[in-house]
């Protein structure tokens, strides 16, 4: 009976992530509101807005449950979350944390050089 017990334990733990990449292949309901500004993968619109794709769902969690509580403060975030059921953030963690991140990576092709803005008299450097 022990061993049934730890087979059925040990199926459980490798069938749990499986189900989790699973669940996270269909976005939640809710990322269409995140979308707006942070992409509906992830990869925010405007650079004012933080990419969300490969963030650790930890990380998303705990700043969803901040905002919402209000320990963290931004206007819109703080109205966002509000809303949010713990499942909802789960969801939405999930989600954004199996989107791949945007990758910048420079070219090794190309020499790098430094952009030198003018002074005020229109000089470089």
């Amino acid at each position: 009976m022990k061993r049934l017990s730890l087979i059925a334990a040990l199926a459980a733990c490798i069938a749990l992530p499986a189900f989790a990449a699973n669940n996270a292949a269909k976005p939640p309901a809710k990322v269409a509101v995140c979308g707006a500004c942070h992409g509906t993968n992830g990869i925010a619109r405007l650079p004012m807005y933080p990419d969300l794709a490969g963030q650790y769902d930890t990380y998303i969690k705990r700043a969803l449950h901040d905002y919402k509580d209000g320990l963290r403060k931004n206007p819109i975030m703080n109205a966002q979350a509000a809303g949010l059921s713990d499942q909802d953030i789960n969801e939405l963690a999930a989600w954004f944390s199996s989107r791949p991140p945007k990758v910048y990576t420079p070219s090794v092709t190309e020499p790098f050089t430094p952009k030198v803005e003018p002074d005020s008299a229109g000089k470089s450097g």
